[in-house]
């Protein structure tokens, strides 16, 4: 049983929502920064990482590391935003939780809620498809390796395998030991990016870190954007940590913090790591030129090939499962409010994973792509615009000392977190005209 509790002794008008009744006494479990801090970095470092150094090659280390901690800045106020607005929404309704489609149609009303519904289903299924084809790849080319058939097997081979394998086992397996399997790949990807950071830095050119080209460095905020989205498990962090602000605020600063250091390290060592050859191959490139694929095939060394692998291969699976279980809440939470009975496992499965697989078989080399048009519209509107639209109207309806706020700066900071947004969606709208003009 829970019961959302204020309790009006707490300055912070706390929310006691974590409430079991054993039958003889009311026991409180509430959740701890540790383990709060431990969900959004985990939720963060995910496939997003390995698109990075393909985005920052054209610019050098130096200003890409300027515009990482920028964008982090950013997406770090629209997570205490978007926790703010749950924090309200809770206390307000007196409520133990509160989902984030559910808080953005309460406050924004319907059709805010079904603009941020479409935005949310196509973020998910964005994101499948680009962890498809790049996991698909990556185990076709070991398949390869292995067999010693290089350049045969064909992309749609690796995408439907991994498709299958790794849907598979969450169609097949229960709750606890998807859970369990997902713990053990979070190790693997976290021993291997030690590895790597360890193998690779011996490998770094001091000289790399004087190539600077300003220029280029617009181009990367929306994959970054992507690598640093940990915002919709937010009002889970509320939720388990009952409202508290100082604890909020702690666990959503050091969460997002971890990955970006990891994000730095990470950046520095694989762009510090590639020769001048490969710069010069990425600035004359007409697409996306990715260094972590020279690395894979052995270009920097047959160990660091491997642990690139490795990583790159479990980093896909540990999103690929998040997002999956994203998208069945989502359905499931749909048919529970339109009370549609869809109890079939198979067809709710195959609605999540036929679509993304169809379209990662058609385009195998749509992984930066889809990235790149997640990051510039859907995450501007779920991590900035909306998280800003609902604090505004939450302040400005409630301005009695019971509302907290946790971003400083009033209309001031939402103004510019809307204006960011939007420039950054101006600006793909404008180069897509530009590209097929």
């Amino acid at each position: 049983m829970q019961t959302a509790i204020k309790s009006d002794e707490e300055p912070n008008n706390r929310l006691f929502s974590n409430l079991e009744f054993d039958g003889k006494r009311l026991s409180h479990q509430p959740g701890s920064v540790l383990g709060s801090t431990a969900l959004i970095a985990g939720t963060t470092v995910g496939a997003g990482i390995l698109a990075l150094p393909a985005v920052t090659l054209p610019s050098g280390i130096v200003p890409s590391t300027v515009l990482l901690i920028a964008v982090w800045v950013y997406t770090l106020v629209s997570g205490l935003l978007i926790a703010e607005a749950t924090v309200n929404t809770m206390r307000l309704a007196g409520r133990p939780n509160v989902g984030m489609l559910a808080m953005i149609e309460n406050t924004l009303g319907l059709i805010g809620g079904r603009i941020a519904a479409g935005t949310y289903l196509f973020l998910h299924y964005a994101l499948l498809v680009a962890y498809t084809t790049q996991g698909g790849e990556i185990l076709g080319n070991a398949i390869a390796n292995l067999f010693g058939v290089h350049n045969v097997v064909p992309a749609w081979v690796g995408t439907t395998a991994f498709t299958l394998v790794f849907g598979g086992i969450m169609y097949f397996g229960r709750d606890k030991f998807v859970e369990k399997l997902n713990s053990v790949f979070v190790a693997i990807v976290l021993a291997s990016f030690l590895g790597l950071l360890l193998l690779a830095g011996g490998q770094v050119k001091t000289t790399q870190f004087f190539f600077q080209n300003w220029s280029a460095v617009g181009s990367a905020v929306s994959v970054m954007a992507v690598a640093l989205f940990y915002h919709n498990i937010v009002p889970v962090v509320v939720t388990q940590l009952e409202a508290d602000t100082k604890k909020i605020r702690q666990s959503i600063v050091i969460g997002s913090a971890i990955p970006l250091i990891m994000f730095l390290a990470w950046n520095a060592v694989i762009l510090g790591s590639v020769s001048p050859d490969i710069l010069h191959n990425a600035g004359n490139s007409q697409g996306i030129f990715d260094p972590l694929e020279i690395l894979r095939s052995g270009g920097a060394g047959e160990w660091l090939g491997v642990l690139v692998s490795i990583f790159s291969e479990f980093a896909i699976a540990t999103s690929f499962i998040g997002f999956v279980y994203g998208l069945l809440d989502f359905f499931q939470e749909i048919f529970l409010s339109t009370q549609i009975q869809f109890t079939s496992r198979l067809r709710l499965y195959s609605m999540i994973l036929l679509p993304a697989m169809s379209f990662g078989v058609i385009s195998p080399k749509i992984f930066f792509t889809a990235l790149d048009y997640v990051g510039t519209f859907n995450i501007s509107v779920l991590g900035g615009i909306i998280p800003a639209l609902m604090t505004w109207k939450q302040r400005q309806q409630h301005t009695n000392k019971v509302y907290q706020s946790l971003v400083p700066g009033g209309k001031a900071t939402l103004t510019i977190m809307i204006f960011i947004a939007l420039t950054i969606i101006s600006k793909q709208i404008w180069s897509t005209i530009i590209n097929n003009s």
